[in-house]
């Protein structure tokens, strides 16, 4: 059986989707944004603090679910720019500790 999870402490879904649900032992975390889960505002321009934000809003779902951020597997990051690329691993890098999941990177526009 699937369990929906929910947490105040990250951005509530904008669209028809769940910030995770748990399944035979796994965890699936919908996408976050650089969203203020209390304004739910973007944080700032900044990519590093862009970053922040959006990792902290996965740490507190993955919380949320009785899990932490080494029990990460996978992650998908979009960047809008890939010369952010060096400043977005920095910030990553103090959220994933030393062991680093399997990751896809890709340069999105709109």
């Amino acid at each position: 059986m699937n369990k929906v999870i929910y947490t105040e402490k990250a951005p509530a879904a904008l669209g028809p989707y769940s910030q995770a649900i748990e399944a035979n032992g796994m965890l699936f975390v919908s996408g976050q944004i650089p969203f203020v889960p209390e304004t739910m505002t973007l944080v700032s321009d900044d990519v590093k603090a862009q970053t922040r934000q959006s990792l902290e809003n996965v740490k507190a779902i993955v919380e949320a679910a009785g899990y932490s951020m080494k029990n990460i597997v996978k992650a998908g990051v979009f960047i809008k720019d890939m010369n952010d690329f060096a400043a977005i691993n920095e910030v990553y890098n103090e959220y994933l500790g030393d062991v680093k999941p399997a990751r896809a990177c890709v340069e999105v526009a709109r």
